[in-house]
């Protein structure tokens, strides 16, 4: 071998001292063994490895070298050879000389092949030593793989190398000592990865009871837009019903391109989960992590169900609900992805758990929560909870029966709210006719409670026939039942509109209590007690328009509300509470027309002089009725107005009579009757006129307003008639004076004389024609008496 190819040789070993140092123990044959425990003991078996393959690689460059050099040799010997054969003969002479050489040889060539043997030997420890080694570097390789995944986290990888380690190579390793190292580091290595996955999955207990509630408030938002997308849609729905809309609405199916993938979501991580479960089965430990995870899980649960001390519940429910949701949200997840880490029974009892304990605290934080809307706001979010919950399978019927079962007290709360604000919006109003100055006044007032059925605005301002606690009442009647729908609502109450009347009959009842209680108690005048009817009877009116709002948000199409018992029993009330205002109307009236009556008393009932011009307190009458009709007419329903002015023009004829019977009016003369009859002219008229101004007369009632007259009109014609004995005709009786009662007219006609204790003392001096009166009444007075 040249002296290149050995520093090529030492090159390609790429380490000089030990290569060098090798084959110089192989050139001389010596055992190999103190260099292959160095190199091992060092720590550097590489480099031994890459010595020995830099020697084979070196013999190898030599063979080829020297079968390179020796080839041509070869073929010039083959043709020596066929020239020797030639010479053969003079060879063998030459062979048997050689042969005796060959044999002095003979020894030294024994030498050579015990040293040969001794290679051979060399050789079978060297290739024992290769395998020994392979399997160690094989080993050490993988150990050194599993350090690495270990390192990076790849704890899957690293248990199937740790695997592959005990199947394949435990039993193998033909080093005992680490053999030994090796069965004593895996059982290590194995309860590292158990600590560490466990560590990684409370971390994410962690986590994920952070980030529940921010889960659950995402599913219940995306619920709440749903809800108002659905609210939206049956709104159209409802309008195009109220306006008659017929056939396939094009836009009721269509797509918006708007809403695709607004849904409000809130991813969250469960490797950690799928990894630690994973990485327990692969250790055998299945069982006992479903069990670590179950109890971890349930005591969070616990924790979670524990209300805050410090917040009102009004102002924490929305985390403690979302809380919840979000928690069942993630067992869902885990229930359906994680590969038998939990069972269906596991999460159910999880569920019932949850649920009672959430029925119980809401059963209590609503018997203590004194405000409707607080009620309404916790009651919201509940039924947004079972709607997200029903969307992951879980049952929420408990939940909606607490809803159920608070539904009376949250409507007493609202009722409670709804008659403050009723008794406070009376309390202020001052019974006037409500001037609407502006287009949108007019809207807010009118329009929104269709409380007039004007097809246009009116000229503005424009002066309501209502004051203005109507409007305020209609609104606190819109609020009650857009409260009380809003609570029925997603509550699952199958009658809703049949509950919510009920409810709103009591509102209805409430309200008719103030009005009575303001009809009764309350010290109100004429005008304002006309205001206080003609409002009655629009609220009565607008009854049906609360009905046709509960039945619109309560989705009931509108025929339903045509049938006859759809009606609402608080309207019956506020019919009669409307005649109790008439009545109260009337009686104020005539209360004042008694202390104008109280002035009949004071005239001189036997003035020497007839009178030209009617009595002062008939003057203040007619101003009063004036006044009264004045502020009744564009009030009230016409047959309210009729009933009223007519009971008055009648308690004004009762009154006059009851003056005359009274003890005030010892007695009167004929100047006092002309008087009167002055008194019932003008009445006579203004009544007359009134009953055709007004429009009364198209009523065509049986009787007009001068027919509440006909009594003291008839008294009145009898005292002035020349002869007053023809009362005692029945037929003339019937005919003229058939409203009079015999015993009123036996006492009135005792007091008719003059003050000279003659019946006509004052017209002593005139004709015969008194004379003849006053004999036809004695005849009277007698024909009375013996009547009586």
């Amino acid at each position: 071998m040249t002296a290149q190819n050995k520093k090529r040789g030492v090159v390609e070993n790429g380490d000089g001292g030990i290569g060098t140092a090798l084959a110089s123990f192989i050139a001389n044959n010596e055992d190999l063994g103190p260099i292959v425990r160095r190199a091992f003991a060092a720590g550097n078996p590489d480099a031994l490895f890459n010595s020995l393959r830099g020697i084979a690689k070196r013999k190898e460059v030599e063979i080829e070298e020297l079968c390179r050099l020796h080839y041509e040799e070869f073929i010039l010997a083959v043709d020596e050879l066929r020239g020797v054969l030639v010479d053969a003969d003079g060879l063998k002479g030459t062979m048997a000389d050689e042969n005796l050489r060959l044999q002095e040889v003979a020894t030294a060539l024994l030498q050579k092949i015990d040293e040969h043997i001794e290679l051979d030997e060399v050789n079978k420890n060297v290739g024992e030593a290769l395998a020994t080694l392979k399997i160690c570097l094989q080993v050490t390789s993988l150990c050194h793989m599993c350090n690495k995944d270990i390192t990076e986290g790849n704890f899957q990888t690293a248990l199937k190398t740790l695997e592959l380690i005990e199947k394949d190579y435990m039993q193998k390793i033909p080093l005992e000592r680490l053999q030994k190292v090796v069965q004593k580091k895996v059982p290590m290595i194995k309860l590292y990865i158990e600590k560490k996955v466990c560590g990684e999955f409370n971390e994410w207990l962690v986590y994920i009871r952070k980030s529940a509630m921010e889960i659950g408030q995402a599913s219940i938002r995306q619920v709440s837009l749903d809800r108002q997308k659905d609210e939206g849609m049956r709104a159209r729905q409802r309008e195009a019903d109220d306006y008659g809309y017929v056939g396939f609405d094009e836009h009721a199916y269509s797509l918006d391109l708007e809403d695709v993938g607004d849904e409000a979501t809130v991813e969250f991580d469960l490797t950690p989960v799928y990894r630690a479960y994973h990485i327990h089965k692969s250790l055998g430990l299945g069982e006992k992590f479903q069990e670590y995870y179950y109890s971890n899980r349930l005591m969070q649960l616990n924790l979670d169900m524990q209300i805050s001390t410090t917040q009102p519940f009004i102002e924490s429910h929305q985390y403690f609900l979302a809380q919840v949701a979000g928690f069942f949200i993630v067992e869902d997840r885990v229930l359906r992805t994680a590969d038998g880490l939990l069972s269906d029974s596991q999460v159910e009892t999880m569920w019932e758990i949850a649920i009672s304990k959430v029925t119980s605290i809401l059963g209590e934080q609503f018997s203590h929560m004194e405000a409707g809307n607080h009620h309404l706001l916790v009651k919201d979010y509940v039924s947004l909870l079972c709607a997200s919950m029903k969307n992951y399978g879980y049952q929420t019927t408990s939940l909606l029966e607490v809803l159920d079962n608070n539904r009376d007290r949250y409507h007493e709360l609202l009722l409670s709210d709804c008659r403050k604000q009723i008794e406070g919006v009376f309390a202020k109003d001052s019974y006037e006719r409500m001037v609407i100055k502006n287009e949108n006044e007019y809207n807010m007032n009118v329009l929104t409670f269709q409380l007039e059925n004007i097809g246009l605005v009116p000229d503005l301002p424009y002066t309501a026939p209502f004051s203005s606690c109507v409007p305020s009442a209609c609104r606190i009647v819109h609020f009650f039942i857009e409260a009380s729908v809003s609570y029925m609502s997603h509550c699952g109450t199958m009658n809703c509109y049949d509950v919510v009347k009920g409810y709103l009959d009591k509102l209805l009842k409430v309200l008719n209590d103030d009005l009575l209680n303001l009809i009764h108690v309350g010290s109100v005048e004429i005008a304002q007690m006309v205001q206080i009817a003609g409002n009655i009877a629009i609220l009565e009116r607008s009854c049906d328009m609360f009905l046709r709002q509960a039945a619109q948000l309560c989705g009931l199409p509108r025929r339903l509300l045509e049938m006859p018992h759809s009606g609402l029993t608080g309207r019956a009330l506020l019919k009669a509470s409307q005649n109790a205002a008439y009545t109260g109307l009337i009686t104020l009236a005539n209360s004042k027309i008694d202390e104008f009556v109280l002035l009949l008393t004071g005239i001189n009932w036997t003035s020497e002089e007839t009178p030209e011009h009617a009595n002062d307190y008939m003057n203040e009458i007619l101003i009063y009725l004036d006044m009264l009709v004045s502020a009744a007419q564009p009030i009230l329903p016409k047959e309210a107005l009729f009933k009223v002015i007519s009971t008055a023009l009648s308690h004004i004829s009762d009154s006059i009579i009851t003056v005359l019977l009274s003890d005030r009016v010892k007695r009167f003369n004929i100047n006092a009757v002309v008087g009167i009859d002055i008194d019932l002219k003008m009445l006579e008229e203004f009544a007359d006129d009134r009953f055709h101004s007004t429009g009364l007369s198209d009523l065509r009632k049986e009787t007009s307003f001068k027919d509440c007259l006909v009594e003291i009109r008839q008294l009145t014609n009898l005292l002035l008639s020349n002869q007053p004995e023809s009362f005692m005709n029945a037929v003339i009786r019937e005919n003229n004076y058939g409203s009079l009662d015999h015993k009123k007219v036996t006492i009135i006609c005792e007091k008719f004389r003059d003050a000279s204790d003659s019946l006509f003392g004052s017209l002593s001096g005139r004709s015969m024609v008194q004379n003849a009166r006053k004999k036809s009444l004695d005849v009277l007075k007698r024909r009375l008496k013996d009547f009586s």
